[in-house]
């Protein structure tokens, strides 16, 4: 799917997200503001397909289970598509140099320049989107998704393992 910013009016979309509560632990305002936005924006535009038979639009509830980060894919009527069990191994690097430097911005924000901020700012887009791409890349063949959903996605992620 192109790069490109695009909501699919065929039905191959998210409609809904589901975090569990038991994978997100306790959080900070920092987190649960990054968490809100990103479902808010993730359901107003997105294109999210999965490798099945069974039309969409979907919904989607993203859980951790040890070392592993569950995709569990539903029907709009809450009947299984199928779940996807992912290694969290190969995200586990950018995650957390992502929230280092989540944890800097946000402090920077409170107490430093504006040049600092741009800095933090910067490099905090940049392991976004390394992530976001990791993401799409190790979901390749299960589910078909534009890398807008990718990065609102591995936001998702990463409230799933920061636990504030």
């Amino acid at each position: 799917m192109s790069p490109q910013r695009r909501t699919d009016s065929s039905g191959q979309r998210l409609i809904d997200v589901v975090l569990d509560d038991a994978s997100i632990g306790r959080t900070n305002p920092d987190v649960e503001h990054e968490r809100t936005v990103a479902i808010h924006d993730l359901l107003e535009d997105n294109a999210f397909a999965p490798a099945s038979e069974l039309p969409g639009p979907y919904r989607l509830h993203l859980s951790i289970s040890g070392a592993r980060l569950i995709f569990d894919i539903r029907t709009a009527d809450d009947a299984p598509v199928i779940a996807h069990h992912l290694s969290l191994a190969p995200l586990r690097r950018v995650v957390r140099d992502y929230y280092l430097v989540c944890d800097s911005y946000y402090e920077a924000i409170r107490r430093s320049t504006a040049e600092r901020i741009e800095a933090l700012d910067m490099g905090r887009r940049g392991l976004h989107d390394e992530g976001s791409r990791l993401l799409m890349e190790r979901l390749k063949a299960k589910v078909t998704m534009d890398f807008v959903t990718a990065r609102r996605l591995f936001t998702l992620v990463c409230v799933l393992h920061w636990k504030g």
